[in-house]
């Protein structure tokens, strides 16, 4: 599967990609769209990292 290596560095990538785009983001389009997009992509990111989380067994 293509996406297993991808998902693989998805915690790193959201941990580095989102903070430096935010502050451009609010700083050409402003506070609002930064603040949209923090948001939208934190949830996405998030929800991403729950769905593929290995879960120990009871």
């Amino acid at each position: 599967m293509v996406l297993r290596p991808v998902l693989k560095f998805l915690p790193l990538a959201g941990v580095v990609i989102v903070p430096q785009v935010v502050p451009r983001l609010m700083v050409h389009l402003g506070i609002g769209a930064g603040v949209a997009f923090a948001v939208v992509v934190v949830c996405l990111w998030f929800a991403l990292l729950v769905n593929r989380a290995q879960m120990p067994g009871h």
